[in-house]
C-alpha cells in the first residue's frame, strides 16, 4: 500500500473536521523535547482522525456505525458520526471509566457498558455488525483508520517537526502504525508501552501477533490484548520499550507541574520513557513525544 498517498488523502478529506493541535518545546526533563498536544483533538484524543476519515471514506447505511473502544475511540466514532448525521452504537468495557462513560453519553450515542476488558467489547460490536447492517469503525486495526491516524505526523511535520526521533505510546497499533506508514525510516519512531500492556513488544518478541494479559492505570487506553496485524506489519525492527505505572503517573505530575498540561495515563506513557531512562538518547539526539490522550478519570470538574 503506498501509505503516504492515502495518508494525504486523508489529511485533505478530514480538513475541517479534526482540529489541528498545536506543538511546544518542554524543557521539563533540563533538555529540549518537541511535544504535539494531540490531547487537544476532538474528544480530547488523536482518535478523532480515524474515525472521519472512516466515515468520510465509505458509505453509511441507514444503520449508521458501530465500535467497540476503550473509551477514547468510542468517543471519536460518536461524535464523527453525529457531526456527519450518522446513528452510532458503542460497546466500552467496564474498565473504560466513568470520565470517558460519561463523555460518550453526553455526546449522544447509543452506549452499551460491557463487563471485562476491550475484547469482551469488540466481540459484542462484532455482533452487532453482523445483526444490525452497521459500519464497523474499528479502533486501530484497518486501513482507513491508519491512514487517519498518521495524519497526526504530516500534520506535524508541515508544522515544522525538527526531531530525529518520535515517541509514541501504544495500545492495539493504530497510533504508532500511522507514525511508520508516513515517516517511513526518515525518523526514528520508538514504541513505548505499560509492562503490564504490551502487545506490540510481546508480539516483535515472538515473532507474531499473541495474546497479552492487561492491567495497569493506563489500561483502560493502551489495554488492547493484541496488537494489530497493519501495525506488526509495520513495526518490524523498530525499537520497543516498556515502562512501569509509576513511570506514567510521574509524567503526568510532570507535566501538570511544569506545563499545567492535565492528560490521562496513556497521554503521558511515552514521555514516561524518557522520564525512567527506559529510552535514553544520545547526547545529540533531537527527541519528540506525542502526548495523546487527555480524558483524566475523574474528571477534575465534572466528577
Amino acid at each position: 500500500m503506498d501509505w503516504k498517498s492515502e495518508i494525504l488523502a486523508a489529511r485533505d478529506r478530514i480538513a475541517g473536521h479534526a482540529q489541528v493541535t498545536p506543538v511546544m518545546q518542554s524543557h521539563a526533563l533540563g533538555y529540549p523535547i518537541e511535544l504535539k498536544l494531540e490531547h487537544m483533538q476532538h474528544t480530547g484524543s488523536f482518535k478523532a482522525r480515524g474515525a472521519f476519515n472512516t466515515l468520510l471514506s465509505m458509505d453509511v447505511t441507514a444503520a449508521g456505525v458501530v465500535a467497540a473502544s476503550g473509551g477514547n475511540h468510542g468517543a471519536a466514532a460518536a461524535y464523527a458520526a453525529q457531526a456527519l448525521g450518522h446513528p452510532a452504537k458503542i460497546f466500552v468495557p467496564e474498565l473504560a471509566g466513568s470520565s470517558k462513560i460519561a463523555l460518550i453519553e453526553r455526546i449522544g450515542a447509543d452506549l452499551s457498558v460491557v463487563p471485562g476488558e476491550y475484547a469482551n467489547a469488540l466481540t459484542m460490536a462484532q455482533s452487532h455488525e453482523v445483526e444490525s447492517g452497521a459500519m464497523q469503525i474499528h479502533a486501530y486495526d484497518a486501513p482507513a483508520t491508519v491512514a487517519g491516524q498518521g495524519t497526526c505526523f504530516a500534520e506535524w511535520d508541515a508544522q515544522g517537526l525538527q526531531a530525529d526521533t518520535v515517541l509514541v505510546a501504544v495500545g492495539g497499533g493504530g497510533l504508532i502504525a500511522g507514525a511508520l506508514a508516513w515517516f517511513q525510516g526518515a525518523r526514528k519512531v520508538v514504541a513505548v508501552e505499560p509492562e503490564t500492556s504490551c502487545a506490540l513488544n510481546a508480539a516483535l518478541a515472538a515473532g507474531e501477533p499473541i495474546d497479552v494479559s492487561v492491567s495497569g492505570i493506563a489500561a483502560n487506553a493502551l489495554g488492547a490484548r493484541r496488537i494489530g496485524e497493519i501495525c506488526f506489519g509495520l513495526a518490524q525492527g523498530m525499537t520497543s520499550v516498556l515502562v512501569l505505572d509509576e513511570a506514567i503517573a510521574q509524567a503526568q505530575k510532570l507535566l501538570w507541574q511544569t506545563h499545567r498540561i492535565l492528560v490521562e495515563p496513556a497521554g503521558a506513557a511515552a514521555l514516561a520513557a524518557l522520564i525512567s531512562g527506559a529510552y535514553q538518547p544520545e547526547p545529540d539526539e533531537r527527541v519528540a513525544v506525542l502526548i495523546c490522550g487527555g480524558n483524566i478519570a475523574p474528571d477534575p470538574l465534572i466528577g
